[in-house]
């Protein structure tokens, strides 16, 4: 088969890469390597098999059709996107312009050149706002949902706050609706957190990887001052390991005759959630560390709580997790300790 990744050299696009390197597919990658460490991705990949690379970027509607064109790939993975809220916030119109007209692009694209072609796009929860009209309950660690024991379906209503929840909710309705007015066959997948190797985190974005990092200062005695948090601590996620979001998006694929057109809330689940808190814990007890923070305010349209409740994903697709967060975020550690 033949699998086009627009965002290949990203955190997710590079592990899922590859995957399908491994598996002895043809793979071409569009990527405008502008992300922190999409560069050491795409030189490592290029270890793991050979591949079209195409140093483009999405809003560029000539240089994705001539790539769909091309390529005619079976199925696209829509990766590509500007990622951080708080970048949203600063330039809206590059968020914009990243992730809803890139989206767009992509898919007139695919209808124009490839319309059999099985088109994935990874959404976000921020589709569902700042969840304010939720009851939260708050325990010594962590804010809890009582009205939602087993986290947020896709009910949930569309919520779409800041820019980058516009930009990318945006997105998110078009996929859906280019399968309604056109019959392509898209699917939306809406990510609760993502973490992994290949995940060059910043502050503002990635959040386990980061936080991970600044604990492996601390154990190496190269953290000069307390880092910062935003909010208190208690905000929590359920976390997801890339192997599991490769895992789902190869069970679309395999039955995209009950996924075409439809939205999946994906993340680890209530069992695998976390709060700042409870993952600072984890890490003290995982390196035998004391980690010191200070506390800023909380982030604009920050949610409280986002678990998702995948059960959808597993009544369709059959998909469960199965990285556990502890394994998981040893692995993240290991993986970063082997870059030094």
């Amino acid at each position: 088969m033949r699998f086009l990744i627009t965002g290949g050299c990203g955190f997710i696009g590079s592990n899922l890469a590859a995957s399908i390197l491994k598996r002895g597919d043809e793979l071409a990658i569009l990527d405008n390597l502008a992300r922190t460490g999409s560069e050491s991705n795409q030189k490592w990949l290029e270890q793991q098999g050979s591949f079209r690379m195409a140093k483009a970027d999405v809003r560029s509607e000539a240089d994705v059709s001539s790539l769909v064109r091309d390529f005619r790939p079976d199925v696209l993975f829509h990766l590509a996107g500007q990622v951080a809220m708080t970048s949203s916030i600063n330039d809206p119109r590059s968020d914009f312009e990243i992730n809803a007209l890139g989206s767009l692009n992509v898919l007139e694209s695919v209808r124009h050149y490839a319309p059999e072609c099985i088109t994935i796009y990874s959404s976000t929860n921020k589709v569902y706002g700042d969840l304010a009209w939720v009851q939260f309950d708050e325990t010594a660690t962590r804010y809890t949902t009582p009205s939602f024991p087993n986290g947020f379906d896709e009910t949930t209503p569309l919520d779409f706050r800041s820019p980058y929840g516009c930009s990318k909710g945006a997105a998110d309705q078009y996929f859906l609706d280019y399968a309604r007015i056109y019959n392509l066959r898209t699917v939306v997948f809406r990510h609760s957190s993502i973490y992994g190797g290949r995940q060059f985190a910043t502050y503002d974005q990635g959040w386990i990887g980061w936080f991970c990092q600044k604990a492996r200062e601390v154990r190496d005695g190269i953290a000069n001052d307390p880092f910062t948090i935003s909010g208190d601590g208690k905000q929590t996620r359920d976390v997801l390991h890339a192997d599991d979001l490769i895992h789902l998006y190869r069970a679309a694929i395999a039955a995209i005759d009950r996924a075409a057109g439809e939205a999946f809330n994906v993340g680890g689940g209530m069992g695998n959630s976390l709060s700042l808190l409870e993952l600072f814990e984890l890490l003290e007890n995982e390196l035998d560390i004391r980690m010191k923070f200070r506390r800023l305010p909380w982030r604009l349209s920050d949610q409280r709580v986002f678990v998702a409740n995948t059960s959808k994903a597993y009544d369709l697709l059959h998909w469960i997790p199965e990285v556990n967060k502890r394994s998981g975020i040893k692995a993240v550690i290991a993986w970063l300790d082997s870059l030094t």
